[in-house]
């Protein structure tokens, strides 16, 4: 079936999901036939309007399969493209293929999906999807976006606004890529474009919210003003249409020590403040209260460093109102993040000067269900005005998981958000009318997606947390109809990430493609020879098991035997490291040639990483040495040979465990062995060959040839050097 660039794109982001990790697939079958992905193609699916979804069907198998694959809807949800049941031909080197319907609703639903998916011995897998298809709208084609249609509220609603979401950052999307469910009404946008600040605009003002609260970030200290991430507001709001519509103001991001903050008072008074007073406080749309501006701090604890000393940070806050009184303002609200309920760090917070505390967002133990979450978080609003330290602004929070699903993760639907926000609003109605906090509160967050909070519209809720919004805090508002960019023919907003992912999903299947070297030992998981040509862009792996990489940024060079890897920054990027973790014991080796000595921190194959430092394994150099590492606390377990690594000569490097005790071999000798009882934590990120990570400086420098991963322990035999000139 022909498709547009629309659908190729979201076909694409789909078979995407084994490059972001961690997508769960049905259970498959003897032939390796699994569904890896089966969701809807456009982030947002309205009623009585096509809405395709689509499967992507995956053999991973040893051999070809004959598959069928039926759809199955629910009453009032038809398929009106695309047979509901067909059957596909799936060569064991096709890699993967995409199956799609396209369906419509007759109303407003929550609809289950189901995708079934079946080999001649019976059924193999399945997926099921709940898709949501919001209220019909008649398509219509508008020049622009239609004017926002401000409602009133009786105090300032603020939102925490996230700009990571830039053209060139495609990575901060990966968590989305897990949690498709998160995808946003923009789809995957360029936050950088004026048109999307509009549609932001238009959606927050609709429904009671005034300002935004831009996450703003220094990019050095101690000279004129660089920012990273600053399109949001420079590139998108500032030429925005609808500028004027909605307040802004900034959350200064300082946690970044020594990147993020200020050098010293004169840094802070002579480029930083002034930067902000141009650029922001003397903006008509910025947030002024009494005719002060309001500034929050993220960390204002790190100034105690960067000006050094407490009595410092007091003197600075008070030249820094003082220098707005002098522009024509009436002073400066200086508010300090912090989301806890120690009293010490509350005093400390006043004793700096600061005329106010918020929360970022709310820490939640335990990944709470809705009501204990609700009940949390009122808790900790409830006490720190029982502590009567320094005044709050509430904030209330929506969700969260962290960029990696770490630790506590937790969500409060729609209608028990709306609730918190009831409670959050009387709460606020009974503090003094003479603090800032009994004038607004702010929502965490509008569009945090990976981190997994967010309140803007999405394909799982639709505008339900923002229409939660507007009705405690604006009830008496007339009714009015939310619409999609689709609606009124504008968008799509994402072409650039969508391309970044589908040039990436292309990569994917190529480096899957099943390759079985002659010769291969028993127990491999992996092994990479690089022999592809020297401008092919993936390292197959010759296993068999389809774990071949990506090269970011690197090159071949001669090997000891056909091409090999040469290690100058550039790596291998073998997504999916957990697919080597070691049940029976564990096998690293490869080929190695360089003629630098004294290497230091350098790595030649690698899984640990700063998220997990008690996972995975890595062999590299140390000291000069050969060293190999498999962790059991966080960066234990550094095995090292007492002689340097040899130079200007091929060597061979192995670094063995079997569930006791980790060896390290060269050129097939054992030189070292350290006791290590207890198996092995599978790493959740990528492995990587000739580097730490990607665009890394722990780079081996030399060539790499040879690598393989092993399931066993096993000392190495090396194999002869190949014969010839």
């Amino acid at each position: 079936m022909r498709r547009g660039p629309a659908r190729q794109a979201a076909v694409a982001m789909l078979a995407l999901a084994g490059l972001a990790g961690a997508f769960p697939v049905g259970a498959d079958g003897g032939a390796g036939v699994a569904i890896r992905e089966f969701q809807p193609d456009k982030p947002v699916s309205r009623a009585r309007r096509a809405a395709p979804v689509t499967a992507v069907v995956v053999n991973d198998g040893a051999s070809d399969a004959e598959v069928s694959v039926r759809l199955a809807v629910p009453a009032g949800v038809r398929v009106t493209e695309g047979a509901a049941a067909r059957t596909l031909r799936l060569g064991m080197n096709d890699g993967e293929t995409a199956v799609t319907w396209t369906l419509e609703a007759d109303a407003a639903c929550e609809a289950d999906l189901r995708v079934d998916v079946g080999v001649a011995g019976g059924p193999v897998a399945n997926r099921t999807l709940r898709m949501r298809f919001e209220a019909p709208v008649d398509m219509r084609k508008l020049p622009y976006i239609p004017e926002p249609v401000p409602v009133p509220t009786e105090i300032l609603v603020g939102a925490h606004h996230c700009p990571l979401w830039e053209s060139d950052q495609a990575h901060f999307w990966l968590n989305v890529l897990k949690h498709p469910e998160r995808t946003p009404a923009l789809g995957f946008y360029s936050q950088d474009n004026p048109e999307v600040s509009d549609w932001e605009t238009k959606w927050a003002v609709e429904h009671g919210i005034s300002f935004f609260v831009y996450c703003w970030y220094r990019d050095g200290q101690g000279g004129p003003v660089k920012m990273r991430f600053g399109s949001a507001i420079h590139d998108a709001l500032f030429k925005s249409r609808f500028a004027g519509r909605i307040k802004f103001t900034i959350m200064w991001e300082n946690q970044n020590r020594g990147q993020a903050g200020v050098s010293d008072e004169h840094d802070l008074m002579v480029n930083l403040l002034p930067f902000w007073m141009e650029n922001y406080f003397k903006n008509p749309g910025y947030l002024k209260v009494d005719n002060k501006p309001v500034l929050f701090i993220y960390r204002p604890e790190f100034l105690v460093d960067d000006l050094g000393g407490v009595t410092n940070v007091v003197r600075a806050f008070d030249r820094m109102r003082q220098a707005c009184r002098e522009a024509g303002f009436d002073g400066l609200h200086i508010l300090g993040e912090y989301r806890g309920l120690d009293p010490r760090h509350l005093a400390h917070m006043k004793g700096l000067g600061l005329d106010a505390s918020f929360a970022y967002c709310w820490p939640l133990a335990g990944s709470p269900a809705p009501a204990k979450a609700v009940e949390a978080q009122m808790g900790y609003i409830r006490k720190t005005q029982e502590l009567a330290i320094l005044p709050q602004v509430v904030t209330v929070s929506q969700a969260w998981s962290g960029w990696r699903d770490e630790g506590s993760i937790w969500k409060i639907p729609p209608a028990e958000f709306e609730g918190l926000l009831r409670q959050a609003k009387d709460f606020v109605a009974t503090l003094p009318k003479d603090q800032l906090g009994a004038r607004m509160l702010l929502l965490d967050n509008w569009n945090e997606w990976g981190e997994g909070h967010y309140l803007a519209p999405y394909r799982e809720y639709g505008f339900g947390y923002l229409d939660a919004v507007r009705r405690v805090f604006s009830p008496a508002a007339a009714a009015h109809k939310d619409l999609i960019p689709e609606d009124i023919g504008l968008g799509p907003y994402d072409a650039a990430i969508r391309g970044h992912f589908a040039r990436e999903a292309e990569l994917r299947r190529e480096r899957t493609r099943r390759v079985v070297r002659p010769g291969a030992p028993e127990g491999l998981t992996g092994w990479w020879t690089f022999d592809e040509d020297d401008g092919a862009p993936v390292a197959l792996d010759v296993s068999g098991h389809r774990r071949g990489g990506i090269l970011r940024d690197a090159r071949r060079a001669p090997g000891r035997e056909g091409r090999a890897l040469l290690c100058d920054g550039g790596c291998v990027e073998v997504p999916g490291a957990a697919a080597f973790a070691a049940t029976n014991g564990l096998t690293v080796e490869c080929f190695v040639r360089t003629d630098a000595a004294s290497q230091e921190n350098r790595w030649i194959v690698n899984c640990v990483h700063g998220a997990d430092p008690a996972a995975g394994f890595r062999l590299g150099v140390l000291n000069g040495r050969p060293c190999f590492q498999a962790p059991q606390t966080a960066w234990s377990h550094h095995l090292m040979t007492a002689e340097p690594l040899p130079t200007g000569r091929w060597v061979h490097l192995a670094g063995t465990f079997d569930g006791a005790t980790m060896r390290l071999y060269v050129d097939g000798v054992e030189r070292g062995a350290m006791e290590r009882p207890g198996p092995l934590r599978p790493a959740a990120g990528p492995l990587i060959l000739g580097s730490y990570a990607v665009g890394h400086g722990s780079h081996f420098a030399g060539v790499l040839d040879d690598v393989r991963v092993l399931d066993c322990a096993r000392a190495p035999t090396v194999p002869a050097a190949p014969q010839g000139p």
